[in-house]
């Protein structure tokens, strides 16, 4: 008889599986799960050395699977950079004294000071470059905006790159100028962004990453996160992974979607034939990413009408956001992709960027026709009737950034007014069309916390009671397929994870509460008991 080394009794089991949606009790055995059933009947698989986990009644879902979000520099942020998020900074005078109290840490003059999630709108605006300069006191000084695209960098920053006011802009980014003076405000837009984030990362030792990720990893598997796809992995995050693999250390199955944004590597995994799918259950090469569009909160992301509200000194007239690659090249690039066995994933957030990200994928489908393709447009925010016609034709993979709609939906409200509200993330009529929509949390840009998101999915609003438009809502439990089974099959891994069946992963989060049942109200309130990845607890409340 075989005999379970883990058996979980007296839950309320919710598996995500339509062949049997609840159970009592389950039983695994080297990480996977052999049954489920009454708990009379999974009893009989114990044997002397069987582990019991006699839960009262708990609920127990599968274990979250993060479709995107960026682990990798996640883990160097969230530990050697300083967080100015508003909850730690909420107004100007607090970012300044945090950047000065930073300035007189230890560090000599030439070493940088790195910081990240500044949230312009509730921290009360960019600060300008003379009081950056004043609270850093000579030392080079760059800001990441919480969206990823924009940041901020002082005087002694840009001397270290070697950029003036007569630098001309990088190929699809800016540096900001004072539009009277022409001098540089400080705020640097996209690629021009990235010049700095690469210096700084450059100088990032692998030990950081896999130190950082061992940390990081532990928090969210405290979140019932059970499985990441890790977007736009570059090398640093591809070797940590691999040392950590080989070490034993992942408390976290990893998914890695290779980066497009870093010259060569995605042609790199072409030349050696590697394909999607290649790796094991703890870590996977699932696709390939490029990111053409850019951010909504920010303001540059490509819609089709113009930004509403209070521009940003230096933004451009009549500013309806950017696209950071040329058509031709991006299908150019999505073909050879396609054709090598790699899954493609390509951001569009407005409905412009949406449309780039849909004429690069439908050229690659015209060159090499596949049916079950499973290529993402990811973070496919503004979903408008005509796109979602090309998305459904297309059979593409809406890869909704769900994690938006709690940290930024004011943001969105604000740049794009509360009409357009009625086509962003618009998961009532995904669904209801057949359309396979994943959520993600694009962590760190937002906070790493699903059920924060699925209270947002459900409730339609934002983290300050703002409405998104009530008119999309789902139910608690259509939310929890997205964070489970959908990511799972968006990286054509669900069957082996995503739900609770029998030859699965034993991968699973025990909660405080039955999240499918309680007040839509309550459901950010979710807190999550006991974390089990490969049947091993890797987090206990």
């Amino acid at each position: 008889m075989t005999v379970a080394d883990l058996i979980v009794s007296n839950a309320n089991i919710v598996t995500m599986d339509e062949n049997r949606p609840r159970a009592q009790a389950l039983a695994a055995l080297g990480g996977r799960i052999l049954a489920l059933g009454p708990d009379a009947e999974i009893a009989g698989l114990a044997g002397p050395g069987t582990r019991r986990l006699d839960l009262g009644g708990r609920t127990v879902i599968p274990g979250i699977v993060d479709s995107h979000c960026h682990p990798d520099t996640a883990a160097v942020r969230s530990r050697l950079w300083i967080d100015l998020s508003p909850e730690s900074t909420p107004d100007r005078a607090s970012v300044l004294a945090r950047l000065r109290q930073a300035a007189g840490e230890t560090g000599s003059t030439g070493e940088w000071i790195a910081a990240c999630r500044l949230n312009d709108l509730k921290s009360g605006g960019y600060p300008t470059l003379a009081e950056l300069d004043e609270a850093t006191g000579g030392r080079p000084l760059f800001i990441l905006r919480t969206d990823g695209h924009i940041g901020l960098a002082n005087s002694a920053a840009f001397a270290a790159l070697g950029i003036d006011r007569t630098t001309p802009d990088p190929e699809f980014g800016c540096f900001d100028h004072h539009p009277e003076t022409g001098e540089l405000t400080g705020v640097v837009r996209e690629t021009a962004a990235h010049l700095f984030i690469n210096r700084i990362l450059d100088e990032t030792p692998l030990e950081a990453y896999v130190s950082g990720l061992r940390g990081l990893f532990g928090e969210w598997n405290a979140l019932g996160i059970t499985s990441v796809y890790n977007s736009l992995t570059a090398r640093p995050g591809i070797a940590a992974y691999q040392l950590m693999r080989a070490k034993a250390l992942l408390t976290m199955r990893v998914g890695i979607i290779v980066s497009g944004r870093e010259p060569g590597l995605v042609e790199s995994f072409i030349d050696a034939g590697i394909r999607s799918g290649f790796g094991d259950d703890w870590l996977r090469v699932i696709g390939v990413e490029w990111c053409p569009d850019c951010s909504t909160s920010g303001r540059t992301a490509a819609y089709y009408e113009p930004y509403i509200g209070t521009p940003v000194p230096g933004e451009p007239a009549d500013n309806r956001g950017m696209l950071l690659y040329e058509a031709d090249d991006m299908k150019r690039r999505a073909i050879a992709a396609h054709k090598a066995g790699l899954q493609v994933m390509i951001e569009g957030v407005g409905d412009r960027g949406i449309d780039f990200a849909l004429d690069a994928i439908e050229a690659a489908l015209q060159a090499h026709p596949a049916d079950d393709h499973r290529m993402r447009v990811e973070h496919c925010c503004y979903v408008t009737p005509r796109q979602l016609a090309r998305i459904k034709a297309l059979g593409v993979i809406d890869s909704s950034a769900t994690g938006f709609m709690y940290d930024l939906g004011d943001a969105y409200i604000a740049n794009r007014g509360r009409d357009a509200m009625r086509y962003m993330w618009p998961h009532r009529t995904l669904i209801d069309e057949g359309v396979i929509a994943p959520g993600h949390s694009d962590a760190l840009v937002c906070r790493a916390d699903p059920f924060a998101a699925m209270w947002s999915m459900v409730n339609r609003l934002s983290d300050t009671g703002q409405s998104l438009d009530a008119r999309e809502a789902i139910t608690a439990e259509e939310a929890l397929k997205a964070y489970t089974l959908l990511g799972a099959w968006s990286g054509r891994e669900e069957t082996v994870k995503g739900s609770l069946a029998p030859g699965k992963c034993a991968d699973m989060a025990v909660l405080d509460r039955d999240m499918l049942s309680i007040p839509a109200e309550e459901i950010r309130e979710t807190r999550v008991d006991m974390t089990i990845v490969d049947g091993q607890v890797v987090h206990e409340r």
